[in-house]
């Protein structure tokens, strides 16, 4: 792996990157390899709703997900009837 030092960052990119790190619980340099690697689109954050706080997009927006969702196949599948087997598979093992 590579090794690259940036110099002279303004302190406004440090302070959103800390705060980004912070939110997704990772690393500030962890924060920076995932930005380099997947870049954040240019926006300003949404109003703030409860919090007070902006609230950033750093990854996939809820209509992303959504969509990738709506891409899957349609499989039926019974919920009751599955937990039901598991059970019984559990209950057989003891």
């Amino acid at each position: 792996m590579a090794t690259v030092t940036v110099r002279k960052l303004d302190e406004e990119v440090v302070r959103d990157l800390r705060r980004s790190a912070a939110e997704r619980g990772v690393s500030m340099e962890q924060e920076a390899r995932d930005r380099l690697k997947h870049p954040l689109p240019l926006r300003e954050p949404e109003k703030p709703e409860h919090s007070g706080k902006p609230k950033w997009h750093l990854k996939a927006s809820l209509e992303e997900i959504l969509a990738i969702g709506r891409r899957l196949p349609h499989v039926e599948f019974d919920q009751k009837e599955e937990s039901d087997r598991l059970y019984d598979y559990l209950d057989d093992q003891t």
